[in-house]
């Protein structure tokens, strides 16, 4: 009888919804794992959310669509325009939670914003919406089960890489270093980089400050692997970075590996002594 009540209370209040002018924006996700794992193309989310405005007799506002992007960031260019647009709608459409917001905190930030313009949150599937006491309550719940889900993925994967680390290093992850390019699945030597990598070492035994190294380089004109300016911190790391001898580290873990290095061993431990001598965080290991 309870659950009774709830059910026509919430078709009382979409009833109220559908009675209404209803400017909806209508966002949709998706990202490589999802499209993957689950299906959710972009056509196929857009065409059920147009079928539901018509049905409830609402009007589309605008259609804001990111392909390829996670929901646990809110860096989106697509939600980022839709948000600035915000006085443009009255209610936000979604197929499902996790298409806006795959991380808690994001999401309850994002109903506030809601709530202090007095917009609606609808997600389709769910059949919830925020017009409702038991949809805010109901709506927050099943965020945190996707949260949950979310965060659980992520320890599969850290999991998953350990024990990769643990048994036979590889590549983990991470993005490709200044000095190589990622070519069929293997760390290749970028010439011009790799020189640049070789002369960073070399000038810094020789006793060359890292904040004149940064100077060298941006003075030189020769750009990071992102094309932007060399900064302190950036050549720090490279100089902590075993991966120039020819060894992979993840965490605590760390493993010869069969790409080419662009210096030696000694050249490596050598440079970690003379960061510690100066007062610097050398790397937490040494080759030899």
């Amino acid at each position: 009888m309870y659950l009774d009540n709830i059910y026509k209370f919430q078709m009382t209040c979409n009833l109220w919804m559908d009675a209404q002018s209803i400017r909806v924006a209508i966002y949709t996700r998706v990202s490589t794992e999802d499209q993957a794992k689950e299906g959710f193309s972009l056509d196929a989310q857009l065409e059920k959310l147009q079928a539901y405005c018509t049905a409830r007799g609402w009007i589309v506002e605008g259609e804001y669509v990111d392909d390829g992007y996670s929901g646990r960031k809110t860096k989106r260019p697509a939600y980022s325009l839709m948000m600035e647009k915000i006085d443009s709608w009255d209610a936000l459409l979604v197929l499902k939670m996790d298409r806006i917001h795959r991380n808690s905190k994001n999401f309850m930030l994002m109903m506030e914003d809601l709530n202090k313009k007095g917009k609606e949150f609808v997600s389709m599937m769910e059949a919830l919406d925020t017009s409702t006491a038991m949809g805010r309550f109901v709506m927050d719940i099943i965020q945190r089960i996707a949260q949950l889900e979310s965060e659980q993925i992520g320890e599969r994967v850290y999991i998953g890489m350990e024990q990769k680390a643990k048994i036979n290093g590889g590549v983990l992850g991470f993005n490709i270093p200044y000095g190589y390019d990622y070519t069929n699945g293997k760390l290749q030597l970028n010439p011009n980089e790799a020189a640049t990598v070789k002369n960073m070492f070399s000038w810094y035994l020789s006793g060359v400050s890292i904040g004149k190294i940064t100077k060298l380089l941006n003075d030189a004109k020769l750009p990071t692997k992102k094309g932007r300016l060399w900064a302190k911190k950036t050549i720090s790391t490279i100089l902590k970075n075993p991966l120039y001898c020819g060894y992979l580290h993840w965490e605590e873990y760390i493993n010869k590996s069969n790409h080419e290095s662009i210096i030696a061993v000694q050249d490596f431990d050598r440079v970690q002594h003379l960061l510690a001598d100066h007062g610097g965080h050398p790397a937490k290991f040494l080759m030899k």
